[in-house]
């Protein structure tokens, strides 16, 4: 079946999307097709709102509409204790277990030579800043169980350790291979509660 040029190019950009594939766009497609205008116009609107006013933390890159971000501004959090995650999403993962209140660093990726990422790509002179200003006692390797979740850890490690921190890595509650977004919140609970020295 031939779709009209517009619901073709609205097809096109769902399947950008991660996850999304041909039968998944033309469903979302077709589902907006059939919503009334008023609320079509307010998914649009809110598109647009995240693109104008979301924003990363000037200090620790977690997304935010105010900068520096709620986390980073909360004097009630722990900021001797900082817990390095590998992209904004994994924050409120953490942070969902409610046995962390610390303060978080987003490295914005991992380390990953197959795709051409190495150190200086991340976020990692960020969190050296951090801890160069003074009063940081922990640095808490929350990245993923992946090879290149390990990867970054044991570069962060071997970058930390020397300046004479206290260094641990999350324990294995969360299955090695798989991302912390999709992790229960009692694995990553145990997780931190489990972390080890590197």
């Amino acid at each position: 079946m031939s779709l009209p040029a517009s619901l073709q190019e609205l097809v096109e950009q769902f399947k950008k999307l991660p996850g999304v594939g041909q039968k998944s766009a033309q469903r979302l497609a077709f589902h907006i097709l059939r919503t009334p205008r008023e609320d079509t116009d307010k998914l649009c609107e809110a598109i647009r709102d995240v693109k104008d006013r979301v924003t990363y933390c000037s200090i620790c890159n977690n997304i935010t509409d105010a900068d520096p971000c709620p986390l980073c501004n909360d004097d009630g959090r722990d900021h001797r204790v900082i817990c390095v995650v590998e992209e904004p999403q994994n924050v409120s993962v953490v942070d969902r277990t409610g046995g962390f209140r610390g303060v978080y660093h987003v490295l914005m990726g991992t380390i990953s030579p197959l795709q051409g990422i190495g150190p200086d790509d991340l976020k990692i002179k960020g969190l050296l800043a951090r801890i160069a200003n003074g009063g940081v006692d922990e640095v808490i390797l929350a990245t993923n169980p992946t090879v290149e979740g390990e990867a970054t850890a044991i570069y962060l490690a071997r970058l930390l350790k020397p300046l004479g921190l206290r260094v641990t890595r999350i324990a294995t509650g969360i299955p090695v291979g798989s991302d912390l977004d999709y992790a229960d919140d009692l694995s990553v609970g145990k997780a931190l509660d489990g972390r080890r020295e590197v």
